[in-house]
C-alpha cells in the first residue's frame, strides 16, 4: 500500500495519482489480487473527495465491490460519514454498487433502510437497483427487516409504498432466521404505528408462525 497515494485519495489529488502511474503504471493492480484490501477508492468515498472517487472507480471498476479488512465497500463507508452526494454520484456511474453485501452481508440498500434521514436515498437506492430488494443478510433479514428493526417509520413508508407500486408485496412474507415475518418483530418490539402501516398491506398473514 503507498502511503503517499493513499494521502493523495484523502486529498482528491488526481494529478498526484497520474504522476504515481506514470512512475510506476501497474500501482493499481496489486490491490486487485487481495481479497480485503483498502483501495484509494475508500479512502476518497469515505472522505468525501469525489471527483478522485470517480476516477478511481474509471479506471478500476473492481474497487467498487472490493471489501476493506473490516468488511465494508467503498459506498458503505461513504454512507458512514454521511457523504450523501459521493453516494449519488457512486451509484449513478454503476447502480450495482448497491448491492455490494458487505460484513453480515449487509448492502448499502440495507444500510439507508435503518436511518429516518435517508429516505431520499432509499428511494432513489430502489428506482436505480430494483433487484437490490431481494437481497438478504446472513441472518436472512430483508430490507425491510432492517427498517422495522431500526424503528425507522420513514424508512417502511418508503418501502411500503415501493412494495405496493412494484407488486412486490410477497417480500412482506419473507422471514428471517427464526422464522420472524416484520409483523412479528414490529409486535414484539411495540410499534404500534408500523403495525397499523403493515396490517393494512394485503400480503402479511396475522396468523404466520414463527420458529417459537
Amino acid at each position: 500500500m503507498d502511503p503517499h497515494l493513499m494521502e493523495a485519495a484523502r486529498a482528491g489529488n488526481i494529478n498526484y495519482l497520474y504522476a504515481r502511474i506514470q512512475s510506476k503504471p501497474d500501482i493499481l493492480n496489486g490491490m486487485n489480487e487481495e481479497l480485503f484490501v483498502e483501495t484509494p477508492l475508500h479512502v476518497a468515498a469515505s472522505a468525501g473527495q469525489i471527483d478522485f472517487a470517480l476516477e478511481i472507480l474509471r479506471l478500476k471498476p473492481s474497487f467498487g465491490k472490493k471489501l476493506n479488512p473490516e468488511g465494508l465497500s467503498p459506498l458503505h463507508l461513504a454512507l458512514q460519514n454521511k457523504h450523501s452526494e459521493t453516494v449519488r454520484r457512486l451509484v449513478k456511474f454503476d447502480s450495482e454498487l448497491i448491492r455490494v453485501k458487505g460484513r453480515e452481508g449487509l448492502t448499502p440498500l440495507h444500510f439507508v433502510a435503518q436511518t429516518d434521514d435517508s429516505d431520499d436515498l432509499l428511494s432513489e437506492f430502489l428506482h436505480l437497483c430494483s433487484s437490490s430488494i431481494n437481497d438478504v443478510t446472513i441472518h436472512e433479514e430483508t430490507t425491510l427487516h432492517m427498517a422495522v428493526k431500526s424503528s425507522s417509520l420513514k424508512a417502511v413508508e418508503v418501502l411500503l409504498g415501493w412494495l405496493r407500486k412494484t407488486y412486490k408485496g410477497e417480500v412482506l412474507c419473507l422471514t428471517d432466521k427464526g422464522g420472524n415475518t416484520v409483523l412479528h418483530i414490529a409486535v414484539s418490539t411495540s410499534q404500534p404505528k408500523i403495525v397499523k402501516l403493515l396490517v393494512k398491506e394485503i400480503y402479511p398473514d396475522k396468523n404466520a408462525k414463527n420458529l417459537e
